[in-house]
């Protein structure tokens, strides 16, 4: 009698299991990994502002940008806002949030709310600070405002 060669039922049903239970295992590790991915991102993005405005700073004497909005004479510091990378919390928080927020609003204190934008301190002591304006907090349990200022 000619034995055959392959694998019985159970033997794939096996492997199958084993792959599911990897999945299973390996699909929440990934998304995580996106989320401080985007966390990294949103922090690169905030120091290129931070740089701009510095260097604004510098050249103008001491004068810190009236806002950071890249038209007219900050233009040439930056040439657009980058975007606010994270998703964390906000979905939450607001039902939809993209994060690809771009705008900036103007604040004369440190943020102590949830927005999906820039903050751009234009007054007092948070003149030439910039933030993410949110309170909500990243996968680490830290303040979304606390970027850029760790």
């Amino acid at each position: 009698m000619k034995k055959t060669k392959g694998f019985t039922l159970i033997e794939l049903m096996i492997v199958v299991a084993i792959i599911g239970i990897l999945a299973a295992v390996a699909i929440p590790r990934f998304s995580d990994m996106l989320e401080k991915a985007r966390e990294g991102a949103t922090k690169g993005n905030i120091g290129a502002i931070k740089s701009a405005i510095t260097i604004y700073y510098g050249d103008n004497e001491g004068q810190w940008p009236v806002d950071i909005v890249p038209t007219g004479a900050f233009s040439k510091y930056l040439e657009k806002v980058p975007q606010i990378k994270v998703t964390h919390n906000f979905a939450a928080a607001q039902g939809t949030f993209s994060g690809q927020s771009t705008s900036v609003v103007g604040v004369a204190a440190e943020p102590n709310s949830h927005n999906d934008n820039w903050a751009y301190g234009t007054a007092g002591t948070v003149w030439g600070q910039v933030w993410v304006n949110s309170t909500l907090t990243d996968t680490k349990g830290n303040s979304y405002t606390s970027y850029g200022h760790e």
